[in-house]
């Protein structure tokens, strides 16, 4: 047995005899060399968003407290907390910036976003946003009966939804619908879940649309040739 082992290791035959083989696959016993790994440091551009300062209308109020925000309006008050990657400050002319904590790819992402969500907050609560919707369809309409939203959609039932606190809705000749408020987020989540019920359809246009939104058509199928 020692001789074949020696034998072994003399003719350079890289198969263990201690391994043997498997399968048709051989197990080699030379060591492997640990592969490295180099380092690359990565550069964060900063955000084209995020490095322009937010205007404070003199009707809002600002309340900053350590990663926290506190704006109020006319129309509300709303509050943002801030991850650790972004901190916002206020220059003595009175805007808003909203700047970098770290140099990491996260903290750019955040950095747009939160500008982003901070600029909403101000004008929300100033001036408010809006959304308009539209419902085409024959016997298509809408109604109000005090804090809820009644939709005829060609549904065996109307559907009856309960409008959220801070939102108001108006409704116009039956088949136009505005919702509005100081909450941006949460106007487009109810307009959302009102579209939601019968999005428009791309072959006649029938359901509920944004008034801004432009849908695709398509053919129907044409006729046997006779």
């Amino acid at each position: 047995m020692a001789s074949s082992i020696t034998a072994s290791f003399q003719t350079g035959n890289l198969r263990s005899v201690f391994l043997g083989e498997r399968n048709g696959i051989y197990v080699s016993s030379v060591p492997v060399t640990c592969a490295g790994f180099m380092r690359k440091t990565v550069e964060c551009k900063e955000s084209r968003i995020g490095k322009q300062p937010i205007e404070v209308p003199s009707n809002v109020t600002i309340t900053m407290e350590s990663q926290g925000l506190k704006v109020k309006g006319p129309l509300g008050q709303l509050s943002i907390a801030y991850p650790r990657e972004v901190k916002v400050e206020r220059e003595e002319s009175g805007l808003l910036r909203v700047r970098k904590a770290v140099e990491t790819r996260r903290a750019n992402q955040m950095h747009g976003l939160f500008r982003t969500l901070t600029d909403n907050m101000v004008v929300g609560v100033s001036k408010g946003f809006e959304k308009r919707l539209q419902l085409i369809g024959v016997g298509y309409r809408a109604m109000l009966e005090g804090k809820v939203l009644v939709l005829n959609l060609g549904f065996s039932h109307p559907v009856r939804m309960e409008i959220p606190a801070g939102i108001q809705v108006k409704v116009e000749d039956n088949t136009r619908i505005v919702v509005s408020g100081y909450d941006k987020a949460a106007i487009g989540q109810f307009a959302a879940s009102i579209r939601k019920w019968r999005p428009p359809e791309p072959y006649k246009g029938k359901g509920v649309k944004y008034a801004d939104e432009v849908v695709r058509r398509k053919e129907g199928k044409a006729g046997k040739k006779k």
